[in-house]
């Protein structure tokens, strides 16, 4: 699976749709092997990311799970904290 997409099940708050929106153009762009395509296709790609974010949000609509809600503030700091301990402290 691509690195950037990111987790977007149970978390509070909600996923937006520019979240979902994003996890779709990256779904593509992994998929087609292309970031920006040509002319020819274009209308084909757009189209490939509203169809896989509309099903994506059904599916985020539709799961369901007996764990809490996560706190996206404090995955964020879990986050940071991997990348620190792997990468080393970000030159400030």
């Amino acid at each position: 699976m691509c690195r950037n997409i990111k987790t977007l099940h149970n978390f509070e708050p909600a996923a937006t749709s520019e979240e979902i929106r994003a996890a779709a153009l990256q779904y593509v762009r992994k998929v087609s092997g292309s970031t920006k395509p040509s002319k020819a296709n274009e209308a084909v790609f757009d189209r490939a990311v509203d169809d896989i974010a509309h099903i994506t949000a059904h599916l985020l609509e539709d799961l369901v799970t007996a764990a809490p809600p996560r706190d996206r503030e404090l995955e964020a700091v879990k986050a940071r904290a991997r990348a620190e301990k792997r990468f080393g402290r970000a030159a400030a």
